[in-house]
C-alpha cells in the first residue's frame, strides 16, 4: 500500500490530537503471550524447520561385552570393549563414561539425595563397579589415566582425539553386586523357581557428546533416565546350564543353548499369529527346559544400531513366543518370560499377545519398528523400558498387564528410535508415548481396554494445585507427586488437544510422522520438535509450547453474553485465563436446531475480549463452549449461555 505525503500529515494530526485528548486510554495487546519461548532460530547443526542441519553430526560407539552371570552370590563380572568414533569438529581430550552401577553404594549421590522415606527411585547399597585393566587405545599410543566422580568416568587419552573421524579403543573388566532394589529399572526377583535376574544399567558406556551441551554428565540420581549414542552391540552371556537367558538384539547360537524340541518350536512360533511355548509350564525346573543340566552355556546376542541392551536370566521363565507381522512385509518374534507366579488367563500368558499387538500397531502406523526380537520380562520391575526389551511387573494382569506392556514397548519409538534426552526432557519420550498409547489402547481388540488419556479435563485437579510444576522441569528436580503430570500426563494432553482439537488429525499426523522419520536415529531437543511441528503444519504454536509446555498458567475461556444485532446475534467471549485457545461453539436455537462456530487464536491476539457476528436470523436459545468436552478449562462455569 502507497501513502502521499499529504495522508501521512493527515495521520499524524489525527494521532496527535487523539493522543492529547486519550492520553489515560492506553491498550496493551497479548503479544506476550505470543512470543516465542526461547531462541529457536537455527545454525549448520540444527534448522530453523527442526531438521539436522548440513554439518549435523553425532558420534558413534560400538560395544564387545563378554560377561558371565553368578547365581551364587548375585554378580555379573566380565570385560567390555568399546570402539568409540569422534565425528565431531572438535578434538577430544578425554570420553566420559557412565558407570552407573555406582549408584547403588552408600555414598552416592543418587542414595544421599534420597529422603529418608525412600522413592520409587530407591536402591541397594551394597553394590558398586569393581574396576581393573581400563585402557583407551588410539592410533598413538595408550592411556590408562582416569578418574571416577560417583556415576562418572573421565578417561583421559594419550593425546587428543581426532575430530571426523578419530576412533579409540576402550577396554576394561568390570564386576558388581546385581542389586534386588534396581531404582525400579532393574534388580532382581526371588520365586518359587529361582531368582529372576533383569539386568539393565549393566555394563560402563559413554556419555553423549553433542552440539548443545559437549559432553552430557548429569549424574544419575533417580528420575532422570538416559541419553545414549548409537552403535551395534556383540553380547556374550555365560551362565548356569540351568538358565534361560533372554537379551535385546537376535540369538546367534540357537543351537548351542536351546534343545532340538525348543527349536523346533521357535520355528513354529516365527510363523503363528498365535502364541506358541516354547519352555511350557510343567517344564519348567525340569530338565526338558534345558539342553543339560549341568555345567554353563554361552548365549550371544548381536544388535544393530542402537543406543542400549538389556538382557534377563532365570530357571524359573516360562517362555512363549509369537510372529509380529510390522509392515512391509517384514515380520518378527514377540516373547514373553515370566514364572508360574504370574501365569494365568487374564496375566501373562496374554503378555505375548499384548507386546505383539503393540508393536504392531506402532510399526503399521508411526515408523516400521527396526528390530527383529520384542522381548517382555516379568520382573519386580514396575515398567521399565530398553530397545527389545521390555521389564514389568511379575504380577501384573488384565488391563494392568495391557497397560505397562504397551507403554514400554511404546518407548521403542520414544527415546529408542527417536534418541532425545531423558535425562533433561523426560516428557520428550514419556510424553510423547503416553500420548500414541491412547490410539493403540482404542485400536487393541476393538477397545478392550479403557483409555485415559482421551480426556485432558481429568487434569483440571492437579493444573489447579498450588503445588503444581511445568513440563520444563528436569525431572531430578520435579516434585516426586508431580512427576507423572510434569512428564506424562500434561504432555500427552497437550500432543492431543494439538491433534484433536487445534489442528486436526491430518495435519498433525503428517507432522508427527515426519519427526520420527526425520530424527530416526538422532539426538533431537525440544526445540527440533517444536519447529518441525510447526513448519510441517504451517502454523506458529508458540502461544501453544509458551503456554503449555513452559509454565504454569491455565486455560479459562468463557462465554459473556449473547444477544440480538442488527438481525442477527453477537456472541461476546473472554479470556480469563494465562493461555489463549481457539474457540469452538455449539450454537443452539429456539427451533431446536444447532450451528458449530469456529474462530481462531487469533482473536485473542490484542484483547482478551472478543465479539463474533453470527449471522442468522434465528433466536439463539443457548451457547455451549467446547462441547466436545476436549479443552481442560479450569473454570465450567462460563461455558455455557442460556436465554433466560
Amino acid at each position: 500500500m502507497k501513502y502521499s505525503f499529504s495522508s501521512i500529515s493527515l495521520l499524524l494530526l489525527i494521532f496527535t490530537f487523539s493522543f492529547a485528548t486519550k492520553a489515560q486510554e492506553t491498550h496493551s495487546n497479548n503479544q506476550h503471550l505470543f512470543d516465542n519461548v526461547s531462541y529457536r532460530q537455527g545454525n549448520v547443526y540444527r534448522t530453523a524447520s527442526g531438521k539436522p542441519g548440513p554439518e549435523y553430526w553425532q558420534n558413534a560407539a560400538d560395544y564387545k561385552l563378554d560377561v558371565t552371570l553368578d547365581d551364587k552370590n548375585h554378580t555379573v563380572s566380565g570385560s567390555v570393549t568399546i570402539n568409540y568414533t569422534n565425528n565431531s569438529p572438535e578434538t577430544l581430550d578425554f570420553i566420559w563414561l557412565y558407570l552407573e552401577q555406582n549408584r547403588f553404594t552408600e555414598d552416592s549421590r543418587g542414595t544421599l539425595t534420597t529422603s529418608v522415606q525412600g522413592s520409587r527411585y530407591s536402591g541397594d547399597v551394597e553394590g558398586g563397579y569393581e574396576l581393573s585393566t581400563v585402557s583407551a587405545t588410539t592410533k598413538t599410543g595408550t592411556s590408562s589415566k582416569y578418574i571416577i566422580t560417583d556415576t562418572r568416568m573421565q578417561l583421559w587419552l594419550d593425546k587428543p582425539l581426532a575430530a571426523k573421524g578419530g576412533e579409540v579403543a576402550i577396554t576394561m573388566n568390570f564386576k558388581y553386586k546385581i542389586p534386588v532394589e534396581g531404582m525400579d529399572r532393574m534388580g532382581r526377583l526371588e520365586v518359587n523357581d529361582g531368582t529372576i535376574y533383569a539386568l539393565a544399567q549393566w555394563y560402563p558406556r559413554v556419555a553423549v557428546f553433542d552440539d548443545v551441551l559437549g559432553w552430557n554428565t548429569d549424574p544419575y540420581l533417580g528420575a532422570g533416565e538416559f541419553y545414549c549414542e548409537y552403535g551395534n552391540y556383540d553380547v556374550k552371556i555365560t551362565a548356569a546350564a540351568n538358565q534361560t537367558v533372554v537379551c535385546s538384539g537376535v540369538l546367534q547360537n540357537p543351537k548351542d543353548v536351546l534343545t532340538k524340541e525348543q527349536q523346533d518350536r521357535w520355528a513354529k512360533a516365527e510363523k503363528s499369529d498365535k502364541t506358541v511355548y516354547i519352555i511350557k509350564p510343567e517344564e519348567v525346573g525340569t530338565p526338558k527346559a534345558h539342553l543339560k543340566t549341568n555345567g554353563t552355556l554361552t548365549w550371544h546376542f548381536k544388535m544393530e544400531n542402537t543406543r542400549d541392551v538389556a538382557w534377563a536370566a532365570s530357571k524359573a521363565f516360562i517362555w512363549d513366543a509369537a510372529k509380529m507381522n510390522l509392515g512391509e512385509g517384514k515380520t518378527g518374534l514377540a516373547q514373553s518370560v515370566y514364572p508360574k507366579e504370574s501365569d494365568g488367563e487374564n496375566a501373562w500368558s496374554r503378555s505375548t499377545e499384548f507386546s505383539k499387538a503393540s508393536v504392531e500397531f506402532y510399526s503399521n502406523n508411526y515408523y516400521p519398528y527396526p528390530y527383529h526380537t520384542a522381548i517382555n520380562v516379568a520382573a519386580s520391575v514396575g515398567g521399565m523400558e530398553y530397545p527389545a526389551v521390555s521389564f514389568c511387573h511379575y504380577q501384573s494382569k488384565g488391563e494392568d498387564l495391557w497397560g505397562v506392556t504397551d507403554h514400554e514397548f511404546g518407548h521403542n519409538w520414544f527415546p529408542m528410535i527417536v534418541g532425545s534426552n531423558e535425562r533433561r526432557y523426560a516428557w520428550m519420550d514419556e510424553g510423547l508415548n503416553i500420548f500414541i498409547n491412547h490410539y493403540s489402547t482404542e485400536a487393541f481388540n476393538n477397545g478392550e481396554f479403557p483409555t485415559r488419556s482421551s480426556s485432558p479435563r481429568s487434569l483440571i485437579g492437579y493444573l489447579t494445585m498450588d503445588s503444581r510444576e511445568g513440563i520444563d522441569t528436569y525431572p531430578d528436580m520435579t516434585n516426586a507427586r508431580n512427576l507423572a503430570y510434569t512428564a506424562y500426563y500434561k504432555p500427552a494432553a497437550g500432543l492431543y488437544l494439538l491433534r484433536e482439537y487445534i489442528l486436526k488429525p491430518e495435519r498433525f499426523d503428517n507432522a508427527f510422522k515426519s519427526y520420527i522419520e526425520t530424527w530416526a536415529y538422532k539426538h533431537p531437543q525440544p526445540n527440533d520438535f517444536f519447529n518441525h511441528i510447526e513448519n510441517v503444519v504451517g502454523e506458529d504454536l508458540s502461544w501453544f509450547w509458551k503456554g503449555w509446555f513452559y509454565g504454569n498458567g491455565n486455560i479459562d475461556i468463557g462465554i459473556v453474553d449473547v444477544k440480538a444485532y442488527q438481525g442477527n446475534s453477537l456472541i461476546t467471549l473472554e479470556n480469563k485465563g494465562e493461555i489463549p485457545m481457539p474457540v469452538k461453539l455449539q450454537v443452539i436455537f429456539a427451533d431446536n436446531t444447532s450451528e458449530i462456530v469456529e474462530l481462531p487464536v487469533e482473536i485473542w491476539q490484542r484483547t482478551n475480549s472478543w465479539s463474533h457476528l453470527l449471522r442468522s436470523t434465528k433466536q439463539v436459545q443457548r451457547v455451549v463452549l467446547d462441547p466436545d468436552k476436549i479443552v481442560p478449562d479450569v473454570n465450567f462455569l462460563n461455558d455455557t449461555w442460556n436465554k433466560l
